[in-house]
């Protein structure tokens, strides 16, 4: 599925659709607090279904002790990124991980996992991302794998995280779609040149990001379309994600 407001946009010159993190929607079950950047759940927009092979993007808080039981996925791209506390998982495939800030998580449903996701601390709330693609084809061996960040970030520069074709130590996936995690020092640029044909998203996780004229904050998105290069640059230091999406 396909967005209509943020897809519609095809035009020579360099587009963009910003997100702002206040109009996302919202989730609240006392044990769970979510803002969906996309349709998700019980929360429908019909111009905010997705931006090329980017279906989901939650900004999930969990209370303690508390998750989510086990459920089924297919034919989707997952990955969980641990922003504060820790997120612990199993699946159908045998993993059982906790997995700390910092780091990241995937999973190809393929055609078909089982798995669970709570948070372990008795006392501590655990705040993640969890962002779905979707995958160039159906079907496949599920699989899944890990990625520990923090120590891998470039400062002032994009860590390519995840690719559609494996290269430069990024881990490969079954999408369209290049992953990047950007950190930028206060009053640094950095400049990405993507690939042609290719569409741009971008989530700030924290700080300040300055890109195409639009000024993001943390939770804001941004759809670009037809850009030659993005030049990033920060006020108060930034970390952001950018998805070059096919």
């Amino acid at each position: 599925m396909n967005a209509t407001t943020l897809n519609e946009a095809m035009k020579k010159d360099a587009s963009v659709v910003k997100r702002p993190a206040t109009e996302r929607g919202t989730t609240e079950l006392g044990w769970l607090h979510s803002r969906h950047t996309f349709s998700f759940g019980n929360y429908f927009d019909a111009d905010h279904m997705g931006f090329r092979a980017l279906r989901v993007i939650n900004d999930d808080v969990v209370e303690p002790g508390r998750g989510f039981g086990e459920h089924p996925h297919r034919d989707a791209e997952i990955f969980s990124y641990v922003l504060e506390g820790e997120l612990e998982h199993k699946d159908s495939l045998g993993n059982g991980r906790v997995i700390k800030t910092g780091d990241l998580q995937y999973i190809s449903a393929g055609r078909g996992v089982l798995h669970s996701e709570f948070n372990p601390s008795p006392k501590k709330r655990v705040h993640f991302l969890q962002i779905w693609l979707n995958p160039r084809k159906g079907g496949g061996e599920p699989r899944y794998a890990e990625r520990a960040l923090g120590k891998d970030a470039k400062v002032n520069a994009l860590t390519l995280l995840f690719a559609g074709e494996p290269r430069d130590g990024a881990m490969a996936i079954r999408a369209n779609a290049d992953i990047y995690f950007g950190k930028l020092d206060a009053g640094k640029r950095l400049v990405h040149r993507p690939p042609p044909g290719y569409g741009q998203w971008v989530h700030v996780i924290a700080g300040d990001v300055l890109v195409l004229g639009e000024r993001l904050n943390p939770g804001d998105g941004l759809a670009i379309e037809n850009a030659a290069a993005l030049h990033f640059e920060s006020q108060e230091g930034a970390q952001f994600l950018l998805f070059d999406l096919n």
